[in-house]
């Protein structure tokens, strides 16, 4: 059957509609990024020329939807990548302005990501914690300023926070602790003050918790043993005191303690030194003092233990010899007596590891016992 021009016209045209009608972008969420685009300035790559148009679900840089609402889930941009755009120019990315509240109108946004842009400053808007569907903010590598939303812990489905390298002022929100599924935390190298919250142990999801190069203060809170599933610890260059809670040495799966640069005091606990788990563990510049329990053994496996710039007394203890592997040993600036032990990791350790003691002897020191 021949059909009239027309009415093929007319088809097409109505495909052509529901077509752009199905992939359409939400005119508010349009809006919205929109505004959140007028508050950045990002001189060098132009990625803000893709921008345009009426469909913002596809070919917007870092734009993406949820593929069955046409809702924006995503906003990824990153200014260190591998995106081709980055490497036909040569460098990496840079952007001045702010973040937008206008953010705060994408209310089914899953992902945003606004990472290692050098110069966005401003404070993170407050009305982010009243986006239900947040599962990862990474802010890291910026000049963000400000304090973190009090009512962050709201954000229930929050998986990631990774505000690093900013600077951002005020206390941890205590509201933190209710981000039950939170799993990387990440807030070092800003000016955060105050204590780390006391039932941060709450945060029982949690794989990672780097939190140095602040101004927090206080104790460490015993209840982060309660996070079963932390791997990753680091407090350090803070201005933390107290002693180290004995309870750090039984987390099971814990591999890396970095608490380096405070103003720790007391023993160290004797179950830190006999977890086998544990890969790494600085605990240099604090205030450290008793003797170095002999407690390691063939399970013991450490690529690093930094010991140095504290008041540790007594002898090295000779169980060190016995270890599996060992390979960084640093006991520098102690108050360390005695024959240093034989045999390995002594043997493939410099003086420098062992210097600034009262009375250490033996190699790799001159000093002969």
């Amino acid at each position: 059957m021949n059909l009239p021009g027309h009415f093929l016209v007319s088809s097409l045209t109505l495909l052509l509609a529901v077509t752009l009608t199905a992939n359409a972008c939400l005119p508010s969420d349009r809006a919205a990024l929109l505004s959140f685009r007028a508050a950045l300035n990002e001189p060098y790559l132009d990625i803000f020329n893709t921008w345009s148009g009426e469909e913002c679900c596809t070919n917007w840089y870092g734009v993406s939807c949820d593929p069955e609402t046409k809702r924006v889930a995503d906003i990824i941009l990153r200014g260190e990548s591998e995106d081709p755009i980055f490497a036909k120019a040569g460098r990496a990315g840079y952007m001045t302005g702010s973040i937008s509240p206008a953010l705060c109108q994408l209310d089914q946004l899953t992902t945003l990501i606004i990472a290692d842009w050098k110069d966005i400053s401003g404070e993170i808007p407050a009305c982010i914690a009243s986006l239900p569907n947040l599962r990862i903010i990474d802010l890291i590598g910026n000049k963000i300023s400000g304090e973190i939303p009090a009512d962050i812990g709201k954000l229930s489905r929050l998986t990631v926070l990774n505000l690093a390298d900013n600077q951002i002022t005020g206390s941890i929100p205590s509201s933190i602790v209710n981000l039950n599924n939170l799993k990387h935390l990440e807030l070092g190298n800003n000016k955060l003050t105050g204590e780390i919250p006391s039932d941060i142990g709450k945060l029982s999801m949690m794989s990672r918790a780097l939190l140095s190069r602040n101004q927090l203060s206080g104790s460490i809170p015993s209840s982060i043993a309660n996070i079963y599933r932390l791997a990753d610890l680091d407090l350090s260059v803070n201005q933390i005191t107290g002693w180290i809670p004995a309870e750090l040495g039984s987390m099971p799966v814990l591999s890396t303690l970095n608490l380096d640069a405070n103003q720790l005091s007391g023993e160290i606990p004797i179950d830190i030194l006999s977890n086998t788990g544990l890969n790494i563990l600085n605990l240099s510049r604090n205030s450290l003092e008793g003797n170095l329990p002999d407690v390691f053994g063939p399970n013991t496996y450490f690529t690093t233990i930094d010991l140095s710039y504290n008041n540790l007394k007594g002898s090295i203890p000779k169980s060190l010899s016995l270890t599996k592997y060992i390979g960084h040993l640093d006991l520098s600036h102690n108050h360390l007596c005695g024959a240093i032990p034989v045999g390995s990791p002594f043997d493939h350790l410099e003086a420098d590891s062992f210097a600034n003691n009262d009375c250490l002897c033996g190699m790799p020191l001159s000093n002969v016992c």
